[in-house]
C-alpha cells in the first residue's frame, strides 16, 4: 500500500461526494490487499467510513450537501473524499460521532446478521464466539446476550478476556492456554453449543465443528488464520446432522430494506446505551500500513480507525 495524491472522484448520477472524517479498518481489507479476495487493481481499499456530503449529482434525493452520513460495502474509503451511491448512504444520528459511525457500520451489521439472520439466537441458546475481543466479537457478544443467549468466548490473553467479560460473555477461554474444544464441552456438560461463530478459519474450523450439539450450526464468516482448504461435507452427518454456512455481509445488505433495518437497530441500541463501541486504536491515514500490521498481528482489540 502506498500513500499518494489522486484526483477527487467525479460523480455519476445518483451519487454523492463525501468528505471523509473517519474510516473503519476491517479484516476484509487485508484479504483484498493480500489477494485472498480478488479486486481490480490498482485500487483504493476500505469499505466503510463516515463524513459529510459536500456535493451531489443529478438524481440524488436521499441526502443533501451538509448531511452527516455513514456507509459500508463501498470500496475506496481509505481517502479524503469518496463517491458513494445514495442508496448506500445512511444518515448519521446527531447523537453519534463520525468515529462511532465509522466504527460500527461493517462490523455492527455483520454482528446483526450473524445472530438475527444466519442463525437466529433464541433465549437459552449456547453460543461460541471466537475472537471475542475483536471488533465483531465485542458487538456480537452484546447482541447475543440481548437475545438471551449464553456466550462462551475465546481470546488470546487475559487482557482480552476481561474485555469479553465486560461486554457480557458468560465464560471466556484463553485458547493459548486451554484446548477450547475440551473447555466448551466441560462448560456445557458435554452438550456442546447450538452455534459457533468462527472468524478465525483454518486453525479453529474443525474443532469448532466438534464443539456443536446435535443439529448445531457452524457459521464461518472469516479467515484470519487462512481459509479451510480441505473438508468433507459428509462428515457433518455423523457429527450430529450439523449445518455449515459461509455468509457474507454483501448478501445480507443486498437490499436497501436490509441496510435500513440493520442500521436502524444498531444506532437505536447505541442511543439507548444497549450497544457499546470500543475504538481506542486510531491511526493517521498515512499510517495505514502500521494499522494493517497491528490488525493481522492480533495486537488490537475492538475497532481500528483511520483519520484522513
Amino acid at each position: 500500500m502506498s500513500y499518494e495524491d489522486i484526483n477527487v472522484p467525479s460523480l455519476q448520477p445518483g451519487h454523492a461526494l463525501v468528505k471523509v472524517e473517519s474510516v473503519g479498518v476491517n479484516f476484509i481489507d487485508t484479504y483484498q490487499r493480500s489477494g485472498l479476495y480478488k479486486i481490480p487493481l490498482p485500487a483504493t481499499l476500505g469499505l466503510e467510513a463516515a463524513g459529510t456530503v459536500v456535493e451531489t449529482a443529478d438524481g440524488v434525493s436521499r441526502v443533501a450537501v451538509g448531511d452527516r452520513v455513514t456507509y459500508t460495502n463501498v470500496v475506496g474509503a481509505y481517502a479524503e473524499y469518496a463517491a458513494v451511491s445514495e442508496d448506500r448512504l445512511i444518515s448519521l444520528p446527531e447523537s453519534c460521532s463520525f468515529d462511532q459511525g465509522a466504527a460500527v457500520m461493517l462490523q455492527g451489521c455483520t454482528a446483526h446478521y450473524l445472530c438475527r439472520s444466519t442463525y437466529q439466537v433464541k433465549n437459552g441458546d449456547r453460543c461460541l464466539i471466537h475472537a471475542a475481543a475483536g471488533g465483531v466479537g465485542l458487538l456480537l457478544i452484546q447482541m447475543v446476550k440481548d437475545l438471551g443467549g449464553f456466550v462462551i468466548g475465546t481470546v488470546s490473553s487475559e487482557e482480552k478476556a476481561e474485555l469479553a467479560r465486560e461486554a457480557g460473555a458468560d465464560k471466556v477461554i484463553l485458547y493459548t492456554k486451554q484446548d477450547f474444544e475440551i473447555e466448551v464441552k466441560r462448560l456445557t456438560d458435554g452438550k456442546g453449543v447450538n452455534v459457533a461463530y468462527d472468524s478465525v478459519g483454518k486453525s479453529t474450523f474443525e474443532k469448532s465443528i466438534d464443539c456443536l450439539s446435535r443439529f448445531g450450526t457452524m457459521v464461518l464468516y472469516g479467515n484470519a488464520s487462512g481459509p479451510p482448504t480441505e473438508f468433507n461435507p459428509s462428515s457433518l452427518g455423523p457429527r450430529g446432522s450439523l449445518f455449515l454456512t459461509r455468509p457474507t455481509l454483501f448478501d445480507y445488505l443486498a437490499t436497501r430494506e436490509d441496510l435500513e433495518w440493520r442500521t436502524r437497530d444498531i444506532f437505536n441500541w447505541i442511543g439507548e446505551g444497549r450497544l457499546k463501541l470500543r475504538y481506542e486504536h486510531v491511526y493517521a491515514l498515512a499510517e495505514v500500513q502500521q494499522a494493517h500490521r497491528a490488525l493481522e498481528g492480533r495486537q488490537t482489540t475492538g475497532k481500528i480507525l483511520l483519520k484522513p
